[in-house]
């Protein structure tokens, strides 16, 4: 039955695009975990939701609105949690709470009843077209070419952000370049997980890299193996059983990461201290 299921077209493109969407998740929340931007990521896939309400109101692409709102709304956090001297869960709460807000204040004034819309809200990776795969691909090739050729300059601010200040780096344009990079990566990610799930992929495969790792290297490996081995498992589960293919695939990365938590030989609770 696994076998088969690998001949169908659509089980094609969704784990083509769920591989695609979950490297690049696994690939950011290296940086999410290391400088704790966990919440930050929570309000970010939240406030996805008023953009995609927002594009629909407009007639626009849903996709578009939303990746521009949901960076303007990460820049904003940033913003006002840097500058504004208040603490950083506060601010998050407050747009978390207003932009989802916003969305369904739009969705009540349409006319029509917007299934669709509320059907990202928990994703659905088997719809994905090759339309979608191309986009997935070239936004996600864009951010990771970021990732990867800022490396040192990212890791360095997530050690301490005093320090590569002094030595030159340009700090806060690497904070924000990191939280566009975090909305972007969040909109594409909507339709494999959906905007409930979304903040999952962008914490758990990093942190089951930590439970397995002594060094950065290797917790980026393991970040990114976890988050391949989520996509096949979590798909591969879902047509076997008729279960929900985002929810799954998080279930399976969560599972990946209680695995590590127990048996990890470095810092597994029934590792030999």
């Amino acid at each position: 039955m696994l076998m088969e299921m690998w001949s169908y077209d659509f089980m094609q493109r969704a784990f083509i695009g769920g591989v695609m969407v979950c490297l690049l998740c696994a690939l950011l929340s290296f940086f999410v975990v290391l400088r704790r931007l966990s919440f930050i990521g929570v309000g970010i896939s939240h406030s996805a939701f008023g953009g995609l309400a927002l594009g629909v109101m407009l007639g626009i692409n849903p996709f578009f609105s939303a990746a521009v709102f949901a960076v303007l709304v990460a820049w904003a956090i940033g913003f006002t949690s840097r500058r504004g001297g208040m603490a950083e869960d506060i601010t998050i709460g407050i747009f978390f709470s207003s932009t989802m807000a916003f969305g369904v204040v739009l969705l009540s004034l349409s006319k029509e009843y917007k299934a669709d819309l509320f059907s990202l809200l928990f994703g659905n990776i088997l719809a994905i077209t090759a339309a979608d795969l191309w986009m997935v691909g070239g936004c996600g090739l864009l951010v990771g070419l970021f990732l990867f050729l800022l490396f040192k300059e990212l890791l360095a601010c997530a050690f301490d952000e005093e320090v590569a200040r002094v030595g030159g780096l340009p700090v806060e344009f690497l904070y924000y370049a990191l939280l566009t990079a975090m909305a972007v990566t969040v909109v594409l990610s909507i339709k494999v997980v959906g905007i409930i799930l979304v903040e999952a992929l962008l914490v758990i495969p990093a942190a089951t890299g930590f439970q397995l790792s002594r060094n950065f290297r290797w917790m980026l490996f393991y970040s990114l193996l976890s988050g391949f081995l989520a996509v096949v498992g979590g798909l591969s589960l879902s047509y076997a059983y008729d279960l929900a293919s985002g929810a799954t695939i998080v279930l399976c990365a969560a599972f990946i990461f209680v695995l590590a938590f127990l048996f990890s030989p470095h810092r597994g609770i029934f590792a030999k201290k």
